[in-house]
């Protein structure tokens, strides 16, 4: 029942952060136990993933491979269990707390024989994890690397999500991961994709400046046109991407034609190349677009990629709204 818990909350659309803290939330919940703590090396430093301990606690608590108490335990993956006797007595990680844990049991976590972190779990009475099943906690952990194993794609998309420089949008890996929360609220979902198609030749004829201008220019003017609820990036180069969340395509057609006809009607000019010249260079983006689609729960990278796929094919002179 724990490990379909866990099913159902790496299958939830929520972000990394979240699904991590609430398999803590059921590992504590379902087995009582008073405090849980994950700690995860992010390729930098250890960081406490998920605890139900005070913050002012989690400094202690993720520097614990470097006590000497837990270092055998790393080594040979085999947990360790410390409790006191006394009353008055710490455990060995403790610096500036008496009464909050009394005992604790530690976990190395693996994953492909690479140490990535800890499991630890504590109690506020000494010997309290005595007679506690530890085969049934080894099978926990190792629930616990399978759905780190799981969410680490998505985990990644997160992590390497960049704002491009010149429009300020979010990066494509924005929509498989972040933007993939907001997109499967709905059953279903617009994708569109749109190509400034003679960029290139903008490029080659009146060079990179009035080509990044355009790409600039172009992308404010749909930033100003959509709502905020909407999910615009930047694919790739020329290519960028729509996503309107829980509307159908026939809902978005005539203002996608309105758009596209109003970008296409805008000049747009080198400023610094006209002080210095008489010939005056002046520009027209054109647009190409395809729209499609998605289905929750389904391979959004898969649609883009068709969609990509089309457009990069598709003819130069090509100005219709093409249904994918």
């Amino acid at each position: 029942n724990i490990l379909q818990d866990f099913m159902d909350t790496i299958s939830k659309t929520s972000s990394v952060e979240e699904k991590i803290n609430q398999i803590n939330n059921i590992i504590i919940e379902r087995y009582q136990i008073k405090y849980s703590t994950i700690v995860i090396y992010d390729g930098t430093k250890y960081v406490v993933k998920a605890s139900n301990v005070d913050k002012k606690h989690w400094d202690a608590l993720s520097d614990l491979q470097s006590e000497e108490v837990f270092k055998e335990s790393i080594q040979t993956s085999v947990p360790k269990y410390v409790t006191v006797e006394g009353e008055n007595e710490r455990l060995p990680y403790q610096r500036m707390e008496f009464a909050r844990a009394k005992c604790a049991m530690f976990f190395p976590l693996y994953i492909d024989n690479i140490y990535i972190g800890y499991w630890i779990i504590e109690s506020g009475e000494k010997h309290a994890f005595d007679t506690l099943d530890t085969t049934i906690l080894e099978v926990v952990k190792q629930n616990i690397i399978s759905v780190l194993k799981t969410i680490n794609y998505q985990n990644t998309l997160e992590s390497i999500v960049r704002i491009d420089q010149f429009t300020g949008l979010n990066s494509a890996e924005y929509i498989y991961g972040i933007g993939k929360r907001t997109i499967d609220k709905y059953t279903t979902s617009t994708v569109c994709m749109f190509r400034i198609t003679n960029l290139e030749e903008i490029n080659e004829k009146f060079g990179r400046n009035i080509g990044n201008e355009t790409v600039i220019k172009v992308s404010n003017i749909i930033k100003a046109n959509i709502s905020s609820e909407y999910i615009f990036v930047r694919y790739m180069g020329p290519k960028f991407v729509i996503i309107f969340s829980g509307v159908e395509t026939d809902s978005v057609s005539k203002f996608l034609n309105d758009i596209k006809q109003y970008v296409e009607e805008t000049k747009i000019v080198d400023n610094e190349k006209n002080k210095k010249s008489k010939n005056k260079i002046q520009v027209t983006p054109k647009l190409n677009f395809a729209i499609s689609t998605y289905y929750k729960e389904t391979g959004i990278e898969k649609l883009t990629k068709k969609l990509e796929e089309y457009l990069d094919n598709a003819p130069k002179d090509e100005s219709a709204l093409n249904y994918i």
